[in-house]
């Protein structure tokens, strides 16, 4: 079986091969244009498909919240406009003929690492990305729990700071505003007058500023503070952290060395680790449910 896989992002779009034992070749990165709309999105998606000659299954992983059973985008809050209510799977089945699964990208990453990577053999737990916003995901006994609604782990939405900025969502004070790798970037800028990317604030000159290190050290802080309210709500005995700032080892070193010492003792056996899959554990995700149709 040969499957052509799909991580749609609001800046970029990663996308590969995945065969019968879910390995990846062919791996691409294109930029989403989400300013385009998520019709054009579509499209985008399904001249890819058309690009390839023998593919059996798509899976397409995305931004936004997303009823898989039908392959609806159910809300999204902007990032990509008139993406909320596109029927993704029925659009690109019709095109292609193609059996397509569609699922939200955080829920992927959690199946991806459920099945391949750091939560393999774990029955509970918890998964979180940080990125342009905060996502979550819940793993219990086994399988997604996806909510009423299928929106369920919306985890960056929490209110951390009643009354703070304004939220892409609409609200004020969402966890995503303080703990985003977004939320990092706009404080270090800000506050030092610079128009540094997330891997060029980690680079040893910028790195080792004291004003530089003061904002990643309190954005840390605020970091652990969602985590903590997670922690005492759901208990998990894992937690599993992605996203490409992950990749630094000051950030889950140092969240490793702080939240400890501020949970509840019989808190404190969660284990917190990093993504074992990186960039690949949404493609393989949904590949792996693409491949059960």
């Amino acid at each position: 079986m040969k499957i052509l896989t799909f991580d749609v992002g609001a800046t970029n779009i990663k996308y590969a091969v995945c065969d019968g034992k879910f390995k990846l070749s062919d791996k691409h990165i294109i930029p989403t244009e989400a300013d385009k709309g998520g019709q054009q999105l579509v499209l985008k998606l399904i001249s890819i498909i058309e690009s390839y000659d023998d593919i059996d299954r798509v899976a397409v992983s995305t931004t936004g919240q997303v009823d898989s059973k039908n392959g609806i985008v159910v809300y999204s809050t902007g990032a990509i406009p008139y993406y909320t209510g596109m029927m993704v799977k029925k659009i690109i089945e019709n095109k292609t003929g193609i059996p397509t699964y569609v699922e939200n990208d955080v829920n992927a990453f959690a199946m991806g690492e459920a099945q391949f990577g750091a939560a393999k053999g774990k029955s509970d737990f918890l998964a979180m990305t940080y990125g342009g916003g905060i996502g979550g995901a819940l793993y219990l006994d086994n399988k997604l729990y996806k909510g009423m609604g299928s929106s369920a782990g919306e985890f960056g939405h929490m209110i951390t700071h009643a009354g703070g900025k304004q939220c892409v969502c609409g609200g004020e004070g969402c966890y995503e505003c303080y703990a985003s790798t977004n939320a990092l970037l706009e404080s270090v800028n800000k506050k030092n007058n610079t128009n540094l990317d997330a891997f060029e604030i980690f680079k040893k000159e910028n790195f080792e500023k004291p004003e530089i290190r003061s904002c990643i050290d309190l954005w840390i802080d605020e970091m652990i503070i969602g985590l903590i309210n997670i922690i005492y709500v759901f208990n998990p005995p894992l937690i599993v952290l992605g996203g490409g700032i992950m990749n630094e080892d000051y950030v889950i070193d140092l969240i490793d060395r702080k939240i400890y010492n501020q949970l509840m003792d019989n808190f404190k056996d969660v284990n917190i680790v990093r993504s074992k899959l990186g960039n690949d554990a949404a493609l393989l995700g949904v590949a792996a449910e693409a491949a059960k149709l």
